[in-house]
């Protein structure tokens, strides 16, 4: 018997929904749909004129500017329009030149900076450029000296190959003769490469002396630009 009341008291129930959706009222599912809040609200002028609303970013204007309203018809925020495939690439383009000149900015502010705390004043850089030329103009006495060795190495040679003028010299003579050439030909090289170094490194020092001058003179550091020459760096210089 009571299994029958049961039964019975279902089929009323689902009775009862069923004449409810026939209806038109709300289930418990619709009724929870429409308690749910309700977030942004995207709005936008369209290519016609028109405003549109939506509750998510309106695809008619992704090319244009959308407000983002609260709840209460306040902005929250404005979404920018979408970039073509383009002016992603154009933006990429001016972002990465943007960041290379901080970059840029921050170590010449850096380098300005490190420069002032190495040479308060000019003797102080003067000295650092003695100190750089003179690790080149040893390597350059050197070289002068071993080009006087070789030389007066080659006058007992020259004179034996007199001996032995219109004849061929002995293979001796010969490699004797050519190793002194070599190491002679090797030397003015050297010679030639010691001087360029000099030169360098008073064209460096001097740029870098100009640039000084100006912050001496109160020139704000990082405002000067590239100092326009790399910094001087160890003469690699040798026998």
């Amino acid at each position: 018997m009571p299994l029958r009341r049961l039964a019975a008291a279902a089929r009323a129930a689902l009775a009862c929904a069923a004449a409810a959706c026939a209806l038109g009222w709300p289930g418990p599912a619709a009724a929870q749909a429409d308690s749910k809040p309700i977030g942004a609200i995207y709005t936008c002028i369209d290519d016609h004129g028109r405003r549109l609303t939506s509750d998510r970013p309106i695809v008619e204007c992704m090319a244009k500017e959308q407000q983002v309203l609260n709840r209460d018809g306040s902005l929250k925020a404005v979404q920018p329009p979408s970039l073509t495939a383009d002016e992603r690439a154009a933006k990429e383009a001016h972002d990465r030149a943007a960041a290379l000149a901080r970059a840029a900015q921050a170590d010449a502010l850096r380098r300005d900076r490190n420069l002032l705390a190495r040479y308060p004043n000019e003797e102080a850089h003067q000295r650092a450029r003695e100190a750089a030329l003179d690790t080149v103009r040893l390597a350059m006495k050197a070289t002068a000296a071993r080009l006087r060795e070789l030389a007066a190495e080659r006058k007992p040679l020259r004179d034996e190959a007199e001996f032995y003028v219109g004849k061929p010299l002995p293979l001796k003579l010969r490699a004797a003769i050519d190793a002194n050439d070599a190491a002679a030909d090797a030397q003015r090289e050297a010679a030639a490469t010691q001087q360029a170094e000099l030169d360098r490194i008073n064209k460096l020092y001097d740029a870098e002396l100009a640039h000084l001058r100006k912050l001496w003179a109160g020139a704000t550091p990082g405002s000067l630009g590239t100092l326009g020459a790399a910094a001087p760096r160890a003469a690699q210089v040798g026998r």
